[in-house]
């Protein structure tokens, strides 16, 4: 299977990686916010929801979002470095003078990271080789 590498934009193209790393499995120590390089990124174990098939297979792969002016969790113990999330999706709201505006990662169990960015930009990579997933995550309607 070939690696993704995808660049958003804009809240369109947002909705692409959001769809592409939902159900990513992310441990708190892997987040966090670099204030002076104004970024946010994470590590995942994503879903690759593309390989198709019964069993699925997870990929390691990197989410960083650039321009960020602010980070906040809500619902999130960051402190428990070995806690895991379990990413539902990401999104974009313009807020204020465009292009600025508000990305929402939103957990389960109603965990969420909010980022005030000067403008949208994120960037997600897969790192190597997928393994197969144990479970295939499921959603009820």
């Amino acid at each position: 299977m070939t690696d993704l590498k995808l660049l958003a934009l804009d809240a369109e193209d947002l909705d692409v990686i959001s769809a592409t790393t939902q159900d990513a499995i992310v441990r708190v120590g892997d987040m966090g916010y670099a204030q002076r390089d104004k970024r946010f990124a994470l590590l995942m174990n994503r879903y690759a929801w593309e390989s198709g098939g019964k069993t699925g297979q997870r990929k390691r792969t990197a989410l960083h979002f650039d321009r960020v002016q602010s980070a906040r969790t809500t619902g999130i113990n960051m402190e428990s470095v070995e806690g895991v999330l379990e990413l539902l999706a990401i999104r974009f709201a313009p807020e204020g003078d465009e292009p600025s505006g508000v990305i929402e990662l939103s957990f389960a169990g109603g965990g969420t990271v909010r980022l005030e960015v000067e403008c949208l930009e994120a960037r997600m990579q897969d790192l190597g080789a997928a393994w197969a997933a144990k479970l295939k995550p499921e959603h009820t309607a």
